[in-house]
């Protein structure tokens, strides 16, 4: 598989901690992932991933360290700026989806357009033009209730891409999918972001999600490190 060229990182992490109720979840982790480079995270529930792309995301405040993303010292904003940057510089995709119901799947994906300040006629097209890009072209005008569950992920998917992002986060995004489902939407969104040049940090489980990341990394006391097991 191979790997875009750039010297510039999409994501840097340096020497962060973050504790919860006095304990260290994450203590020392570094972290760079190239332009481009698609880079899973496993290890066991409660070892920090969800909450070191919290931190990634400028969600959560690090204790120690440093965060940066496509350039932008994330841990160093406050928490209008970091938000001003997650809508700009930021995608994110779901085990659950978070689809907005009372919008229709065009209107979903335009949302980050809308939060951006683009105005809304040039918003519904863009997100027309991206629903399409995910293979949904006659879908834009359906409900989250009427579309199936692997349906509901292109549609997140296209609203993470919608914007141009340099990074999307993904939460164990094929979680609520069956494994041939689950299959075609991994397959979507590698090609979508070697197409968008989008850089990815996936945290799963799956060893069928984990397999569409040039890299894979293990997160435990010890910090992160190449994981080289065979995943259930």
């Amino acid at each position: 598989m191979s790997l875009p060229a750039s010297p510039a990182p999409a994501v840097e992490l340096i020497g962060v901690r973050k504790t919860f109720a006095g304990r260290a979840v994450l203590d020392g982790v570094d972290l760079n992932v190239r332009r481009g480079e698609r880079v899973a995270l496993l290890g066991e529930s409660g070892s920090g991933k969800s909450t070191l792309l919290h931190l990634i995301a400028g969600l959560e405040p690090v204790d120690a360290g440093m965060v940066r993303v496509a350039g932008t010292e994330v841990s160093a904003l406050d928490a209008d700026a970091a938000a001003s940057f997650r809508r700009s510089a930021i995608g994110f995709v779901f085990q659950a989806f978070h689809l907005l119901p009372h919008l229709d799947a065009a209107r979903n994906v335009a949302v980050p357009l809308l939060l951006n300040g683009v105005a809304a006629p040039a918003a519904l097209e863009q997100a027309t033009a991206m629903l399409a890009r995910v293979g949904l072209a006659g879908r834009a005008s359906a409900w989250p209730r009427e579309l199936s569950g692997g349906e509901q992920q292109r549609v997140a998917l296209a609203r993470a891409l919608v914007h141009a992002p340099a990074l999307v986060l993904a939460d164990e995004p094929t979680g609520n999918l069956d494994p041939s489902t689950a299959a075609q939407a991994l397959a979507l969104i590698a090609d979508a972001l070697e197409s968008s040049g989008a850089a990815l940090v996936l945290v799963t489980h799956s060893a069928q999600a984990a397999a569409i990341a040039h890299r894979r990394l293990r997160l435990d006391a010890r910090g992160l490190r190449p994981d080289d097991a065979t995943l259930p």
